[in-house]
């Protein structure tokens, strides 16, 4: 059986964590960046699939340029959360919501869509190629996937730089699970296989905090989150440190 990992009992955690630090700012500012310039301009509104949304702070700034939303979750914490959000900046016209695992939607469910986002979900999910073939079914004819996911190389180069070699030693595996430590990271070259092997064309590709994890010693005054963030864009696209980002964008057309 398939696992997956629930944010329910973490949702504040998460969001304190993740969304309410200079980490999580960055995060949003690459993807919304990417979109912005990646997405095909379109004469209509698109459907979107938030899969595995969470709050859905991605697709709440697609829905506010007029977009329709399928936000599913398989926590239900999260899932109230981003109703309440939603419903603040008067966007729940826009939004339906599905409880539930991403592997259980279907097409005859939910029909197909013009764009999938699945940000921050594939390295909690155990059989990752499975969820990528079910999360292409559901993609329209020439619909495109954005796809986030954290990156094992930047996970081993980051535990390189701080030393920690018996981590390294033991292939990256904890004894002890963390809380907010995803139990599957994704090596690129691999998660490139399974998208070639199902159609996918990539038409574009950035890392996420490609320099701010590593960041330790820092002299002189340290940077605001502005000129952090900044700096971030500036490098995202640029090898090497693109492939060092401790997650990976890419942005994929489906093919025929």
């Amino acid at each position: 059986m398939t696992r997956n990992t629930s944010f329910d009992g973490k949702s504040r955690t998460f969001s304190r964590n993740i969304y309410g630090t200079t980490k999580g700012q960055i995060r949003l500012r690459v993807l919304t960046r990417d979109l912005a310039e990646w997405l095909p301009v379109s004469s209509r509104p698109l459907r979107i699939l938030d899969a595995g949304g969470g709050f859905g702070p991605v697709s709440q700034r697609l829905a506010a340029e007029g977009h329709r939303v399928v936000l599913c979750d398989l926590s239900a914490e999260m899932l109230n959360e981003a109703r309440e959000q939603i419903a603040e900046k008067g966007l729940s016209a826009h939004f339906d919501f599905i409880h539930g695992p991403i592997q259980s939607l279907t097409v005859a469910d939910i029909g197909q869509f013009d764009l999938v986002l699945c940000h921050a979900v594939l390295e909690w999910v155990e059989d990752q190629a499975s969820l990528l073939a079910g999360l292409n079914a559901l993609l329209q004819p020439d619909g495109h996937l954005s796809l986030m996911y954290y990156n094992r190389d930047g996970l081993l180069y980051h535990s390189l730089v701080k030393g920690n070699f018996d981590y390294v030693h033991a292939n990256l595996v904890r004894k002890r699970r963390q809380k907010l430590t995803p139990g599957w990271p994704c090596r690129p070259a691999q998660v490139d296989g399974w998208l070639s092997e199902l159609g996918f064309v990539i038409t574009g590709r950035s890392g996420v905090r490609v320099f701010h994890d590593y960041m330790s010693n820092v002299h002189g005054p340290f940077p605001t989150e502005e000129e952090m963030i900044e700096m971030e864009l500036a490098h995202s696209r640029t090898e090497p440190f693109m492939h060092l980002g401790r997650y990976m964008h890419v942005f994929a057309r489906k093919g025929e």
